[in-house]
């Protein structure tokens, strides 16, 4: 990546000695050229939705018969920001996302460095693990509903599902990718176990672990849907879900772009506080 590609982190100095913000990152990242590009692309590709939804095309395999167009999504979008059931929606799933990526998070890292770090917890954590990854969100409902005494725990619990197992491969990953010559030479300086942990194997796999990271916020988002479906009353996939079985179908589209936008916006925050915690990667970006 270039030195006009990186994003400056909050704070951090950039390789020239410059301060770097968030909003300079975002002009020095994307020169107006490729703003001006990537904002054409989206209005031509709402531009061709609404003209298929208007139109009716019918391709075959894929028909717009039955699909709101733009215009119907946006004023349902607004009828739904007008509705005082709006703040309950985000704050239940908000709620939801991160507490299952929280406790995600803190046991796909402690798990993904003893199974990187060790054969006898790779050969014994990672078998089971490796059974249960292929098995989708929806399955985990009926299971989830009779392990937890409450349908929040069972929620959280689904959506702790979708973001525990990109942490926990893309730890094990970054653990395994660190330079075993590094590791070597912090031994033979006099450094313990634990130093060599925290100072070489941690920061080491870093970059790897915050992939993971932002990789399992877009899961859990992606599992809200399936999670809201046990007994949420409230959050933006209940809604979604709600909006189905209603057949209200511009309000389906409102609530994908809302777990769209969200999830995209929550990935991208762990991307940026990446960076802040990854000078180093960031001056090696730069001069790579």
């Amino acid at each position: 990546m270039s030195s006009e590609q990186a994003l400056s982190a909050p704070g951090i100095a950039d390789a020239g000695g410059r301060p770097g913000g968030f909003p300079a990152a975002w002009l020095a990242g994307l020169p107006v050229g490729r703003l001006l590009l990537r904002a054409a692309a989206l209005l031509a590709c709402v531009a061709f939705w609404q003209a298929a939804s208007v139109l009716k095309f019918d391709f075959g395999l894929v028909t717009f018969r039955y699909v709101p167009a733009p215009s119907d999504v946006i004023v349902a979008g607004w009828n739904l920001f007008q509705s005082p059931k709006l703040a309950s929606h985000v704050v239940n799933s908000l709620i939801r996302v991160f507490s299952g990526f929280a406790a995600a998070t803190l046991l796909g890292i402690v798990v993904g460095v003893l199974i990187g770090r060790s054969r006898r917890f790779e050969d014994t954590l990672l078998p089971p693990l490796e059974v249960l990854r292929p098995i989708p969100g929806v399955a985990w409902i009926p299971l989830a509903i009779l392990m937890f005494p409450s349908s929040e725990l069972s929620m959280v619990f689904i959506t702790f599902m979708g973001a525990f197992f990109p942490i926990l491969l893309n730890t094990v990953h970054g653990v395994e990718a660190v330079d075993r010559r590094l590791i070597a030479s912090s031994r033979s300086l006099g450094a313990g176990r634990w130093s060599v942990l925290a100072e070489v194997v941690v920061p080491g796999a870093l970059p790897s672990i915050v992939t993971g990271l932002a990789i399992g916020m877009g899961t859990s988002w992606f599992c809200l849907v399936t999670a809201e479906m046990i007994a949420g009353q409230y959050g933006i996939g209940y809604y979604t879900w709600e909006s189905y079985t209603l057949q209200n179908y511009p309000d389906i589209v409102v609530g994908m772009l809302f777990i769209g936008a969200f999830g995209m916006a929550s990935s991208g925050l762990i991307k940026l506080l990446g960076r802040v915690l990854m000078p180093w990667y960031r001056i090696q970006e730069r001069h790579s």
